[in-house]
């Protein structure tokens, strides 16, 4: 009996060490961010129809900018590079980096603008419905 008990013992290690390995191959996951409202506080509020969601990558040069506009409709971004500095027509003023993510403004005049030396890139995701236009100037 004494003789099978570091085989047990080492079976025990093994399967032990084994249900770890493989719990570490589920995904990490990380919230970027959970919220009911814009960074300006309004609440968000979907549109009604059938759904559509968009996503587009942006991307702008240093220095150079989006222009005013606005969305009719929610959307979320990430910023993947560079530095983004969002104004809306009021002034008020947020600044983001790579790896922040942004639930943008509706119905808002806005003005983004690469404030960086490098290139600006964004994902953008809106929740629409189809045939709505995502952006007007």
């Amino acid at each position: 009996m004494k003789e099978m008990r570091p085989v047990f013992i080492l079976l025990t290690l093994w399967f032990s060490f084994s249900a770890l390995a493989l719990g570490n191959d589920k995904p990490k996951v990380t919230q970027l961010i959970k919220t009911t409202s814009s960074w300006d506080g309004k609440q968000i509020v979907y549109p009604v129809g059938q759904p559509e969601i968009t996503g587009l990558l942006i991307e702008i040069a240093p220095g150079k900018e989006t222009g005013w506009h606005l969305h009719p409709l929610p959307s979320f971004a990430y910023i993947l590079e560079g530095t983004l500095e969002v104004m809306l027509k009021e002034g008020k003023v947020k600044h983001l980096q790579a790896g922040e993510p942004l639930v943008e403004v509706v119905n808002t005049l806005h003005n983004g603008r690469n404030v960086g030396a490098t290139p600006l890139k964004i994902m953008v995701f809106y929740a629409g419905v189809v045939g709505q236009k995502l952006t007007q100037e």
